[in-house]
């Protein structure tokens, strides 16, 4: 037998101290699957141009909605109509990752996880 372990496992580790740290792990998968269903329920909303075309996109990283003031349209310029679409809806996505990672950030209290 290996030095420092014994019959139950790590030398030194009594049953205990492993049980409550699975039942910490198990009560924080928990937590991570109940934010993860909350976070992909919220809506996350970004404008352009200021505020001639806006962006929803849902925490599931999905485009929601994508609304356009009939003054944004220009047929002289559908490139920048375009670049103002582009730029709401990653500006909604950056929302919704700012957000899913620091909700992550409170939950595992700074361990450094991957998330």
């Amino acid at each position: 037998m290996a030095k420092g372990f014994n019959s139950r496992g790590m030398g030194g580790l009594g049953g205990g101290m492993n049980m409550n740290m699975m039942k910490q792990v198990q009560k924080m998968q928990q937590d991570m699957m109940k934010m993860q269903q909350e976070l992909e329920n919220k809506t996350y909303t970004a404008a352009a141009g200021g505020g001639v075309v806006s962006a929803t996109v849902t925490g599931k990283r999905e485009v929601k909605e994508i609304v356009i003031d009939p003054d944004a349209v220009d047929p002289e310029d559908v490139e920048m109509l375009q670049d103002m679409i582009v730029a709401a809806v990653n500006e909604a996505l950056r929302a919704a990752e700012s957000d899913s990672a620091s909700s992550m950030q409170q939950l595992t209290g700074g361990l450094g996880l991957p998330f």
